[in-house]
């Protein structure tokens, strides 16, 4: 099966070895998002903001592989702090409606350039 990279100006450049998205048949691996502004590759301020910025990269990434949040359904939250949960929840709920997507939230010690949440999904193109 063939493989399709995906790449857009409208999410941070990869900061390492890895693509923002590959495309094998009708999925899409959406690889890991920080929150990084995709102008200025810094790091937003504040939880909240942090949040909204991930799924902002998200769909950016998600819109030039020709699909939208709509079509993710599975998405993995790696928190630095799990006492973000209830303030990620709330995020999501202004990108996503039900059916939600399948998730999990994971605690982790650490994230890239010290961001306290990232996410990365897997999305199914009809």
């Amino acid at each position: 099966m063939s493989r399709t990279v995906i790449s857009t100006d409208k999410a941070p450049a990869a900061i390492g070895t890895y693509s923002q998205a590959i495309k094998t048949g009708n999925t899409v691996y959406l690889s890991g998002q920080i929150p990084l502004n995709p102008q200025t590759m810094e790091l937003v301020e504040g939880f909240e903001a942090q949040a909204v910025q991930v799924f902002e990269n998200l769909k950016a990434v998600a819109e030039a592989a020709g699909g939208s949040l709509k079509d993710v359904a599975k998405l993995n939250i790696f928190l630095t702090d799990l006492g973000n949960f209830a303030t990620v929840n709330e995020v999501m709920s202004r990108y996503f409606e039900q059916p939600y997507p399948a998730r999990a939230a994971i605690g982790v010690a650490a994230l890239p350039k010290a961001a306290q949440v990232e996410m990365d999904a897997i999305m199914v193109l009809d």
